[in-house]
């Protein structure tokens, strides 16, 4: 297993933020002593003019408020005990001092503004992933389910990864996928997919027709190949699909990760396809025949699909995560515990920090 973070670091980071919070009150308490102790040509100013600049960002309004006033209430407290209130440089001092805090008011009027419509569009781009992606049910025709969905980047929200859970008169079809790119022409991609999937995962007698009918989808005109990136745009997707009554498990790859089997003993099975299909909409480069594998899928074990988000996560020596070598004889409890190791896993692998954004889909037989 790769080796955990030093236990040390979020200590560290925590007490390097509490430095940065008292900063202010630092550089107040130090610009008093630098002027009362030093001669009369030299001046604590800069100390008390940083002060209310750097409480701008951090405190709210009254706190960068107070801040100011300490400043400017210090730098006069040592002019009265000085005997220098009226002298030119003084008030030339004071005046300095009183506009930074002015200054650190406007800011921090700014910033506050500024976060709450980043707050306002996080939360939309919150709603936009539940309706694009909303989290399956935990369990659905004698199937315990589990999805989720790591961001990259904090407090994103949603990007090109998809996962999408269909009970159908069929089975149970399952799709997870990696949309090309990034912002908002992957999040189309990523509708158009998983849209498409719930329709044909209904009407379609075989998995294979599923994979047709995404990759119409995909290059039908008036979609996404009217954008001038058209020739780039595809998307990676294993399809799977859970029969009511059979104990097995059928799945068509389109240039994906393969997904792995976790039977009850921990025994580990990769579900590979052969020959490896072109991605859904590059249909136009060549056509290969969708042809589903099929493998025992008994009670208790585990299907679990991802993005190479997973696979690709790198160490600090450049090294790919290896999903299977870490999953390969455990035994958990559900599917969400196997989920959560991983995460947890992975992500002490990379040293906290992902690359790309990662769907998890794992799916237990009970």
């Amino acid at each position: 297993m790769p080796p955990a973070p030093a236990a040390g670091t979020p200590r560290r980071i925590s007490l390097a933020r509490a430095f940065v919070r008292t900063l202010p009150a630092l550089l107040v308490v130090a610009g008093l002593l630098y002027d009362y102790f030093t001669p009369g040509d030299y001046t604590a100013a800069p100390f008390l003019t940083a002060a209310p600049l750097v409480a701008a960002p951090l405190y709210s309004l009254r706190g960068t408020v107070v801040t100011g006033a300490l400043a400017v209430g210090a730098l006069l407290v040592v002019h009265c005990v000085l005997g220098i209130v009226l002298h030119v440089d003084a008030v030339t001092e004071v005046i300095t001092v009183a506009t930074a805090a002015v200054l650190a008011v406007l800011i921090n009027i700014v910033v506050r503004r500024g976060d709450e419509r980043l707050a306002s569009v996080r939360e939309i781009a919150e709603y936009a992933q539940r309706a694009v992606l909303p989290e399956p049910e935990a369990r659905i025709d004698g199937l315990d389910v589990a999805a989720r969905y790591e961001a990259a980047q904090e407090d994103a929200f949603i990007g090109g990864d998809l996962y999408a859970v269909q009970d159908s008169p069929h089975g149970v079809r399952l799709i997870v996928g990696d949309v090309r790119g990034k912002g908002m022409t992957a999040v189309a991609a990523v509708a158009v997919v998983v849209g498409a999937f719930r329709e044909a995962a209904e009407q379609e007698a075989t998995l294979e027709g599923v994979a047709r009918r995404l990759e119409r989808a995909l290059t039908r005109p008036g979609t996404l190949h009217e954008s001038p990136d058209a020739f780039e745009e595809f998307t990676t997707a294993v399809l799977a699909e859970i029969p009511h009554d059979e104990d097995v498990v059928r799945v068509v790859n389109r240039g994906h990760p393969p997904p792995l089997v976790l039977r009850p003993d921990g025994t580990l099975v990769t579900l590979a396809a052969e020959p490896f299909a072109l991605p859904l909409g590059m249909g136009e480069l060549g056509t290969w025949p969708d042809r589903a594998i099929q493998d025992r899928f008994p009670r208790g074990a585990t299907l679990f699909l991802y993005t190479d988000g997973l696979s690709e996560a790198r160490d600090e020596h450049g090294r790919f995560y290896d999903p299977a070598a870490w999953l390969a004889g455990r035994v958990f409890p559900g599917p969400d515990a196997l989920l959560t190791g991983l995460a947890e896993a992975v992500r002490r692998h990379t040293g906290g920090a992902l690359t790309d954004d990662m769907a998890l889909l794992a799916v237990r037989r009970i």
